[in-house]
């Protein structure tokens, strides 16, 4: 496992978020503080550092109802978001350096031929493990909820016949500007994606979507000319290999319903809040 920062707290996070659904968003910070077993200094400390706010401004981003207040303020049509173009305030970050998808030929191969290297990071978000060929990042999961067990059993069973090689230090530049950490060296990522025709079209809506925004899988569903295949594009998302970098946690339900989250809700509830917080910040 590669400690690439001074440490996450992703864990206090989840408890948080326990704890406020339990008491209500009125939860005062001494409260909610003692709680975690924390003083309100200490705690305001940490969540400050994690998510640029304060505890108290955290909170309303992290209710069961943001996700409605979120698709009814800061909802975006794909239609907008291809205006602005991926270079422009619509990337992530601006994170991408380049984007490639694998051709469908090679995609049917299952990774044969293919070497992807792969580790374990610290991440905002608990433990993740990333993997990646020559030509960028390929895969991201999260580990807090699933357990690293079957996260890794999961992304190496997408290309079951890859040559899998354990190899930390090649992924770790990428990782850290990836997760933008104080040591990265640059703040471009490539990123190479492995999926079907239909995966890669709903891979590519994903990457138009603001951070701090969302959008409806009906949307991304019009946007790629398809409007009547909801349901496809809804597996599609969860088949996202690259969590975060293609955010698929920006998919939600027309109804404002959350939707599912390939790595459990707990950590598609946190990536929402996050970003919410560092948009408004």
């Amino acid at each position: 496992m590669n400690d690439m920062t001074e440490g996450y707290h992703y864990n206090v996070m989840r408890r948080a978020i326990e704890l406020i659904d339990q008491g209500g968003e009125n939860m005062s910070l001494e409260d909610l503080s003692k709680a975690m077993g924390m003083s309100p200094a200490h705690f305001q400390r940490l969540f400050t550092r994690w998510a640029g706010v304060s505890p108290k401004r955290f909170q309303q981003y992290l209710t069961l109802g943001h996700a409605k207040v979120l698709l009814h303020d800061h909802f975006t049509t794909l239609d907008t978001a291809n205006s602005v173009g991926l270079s422009g305030s619509g990337r992530l970050h601006d994170l991408f350096l380049r984007w490639e998808a694998m051709s469908p030929g090679d995609y049917a191969k299952r990774g044969d031929g293919l070497t992807i290297y792969w580790g374990w990071f610290d991440s905002p978000f608990g433990l993740s493990l990333v993997a990646g060929t020559e030509k960028g990042i390929c895969g991201i999961g999260f580990a807090a909820e699933t357990g690293a067990e079957a996260a890794m059993e999961d992304l190496f069973s997408r290309w079951p016949n890859a040559n899998m090689v354990e190899d930390p230090l090649f992924l770790r530049p990428w990782v850290l500007a990836a997760y933008q950490a104080e040591q990265a060296d640059h703040d471009k990522v490539p990123v190479y994606m492995i999926g079907s025709a239909l995966q890669i079209k709903v891979w590519e809506a994903l990457m138009r979507i603001p951070s701090g925004e969302v959008t409806t899988y009906a949307e991304i569903a019009r946007s790629i000319g398809n409007p009547r295949a909801v349901r496809a594009v809804g597996t599609a998302v969860g088949r996202n290999p690259v969590s975060w970098l293609i955010p698929c946690h920006r998919a939600m339900r027309k109804s404002g319903g959350l939707g599912g989250y390939h790595w459990g809700l707990p950590v598609k509830r946190a990536l929402l809040a996050y970003e919410s917080a560092r948009a408004e910040a």
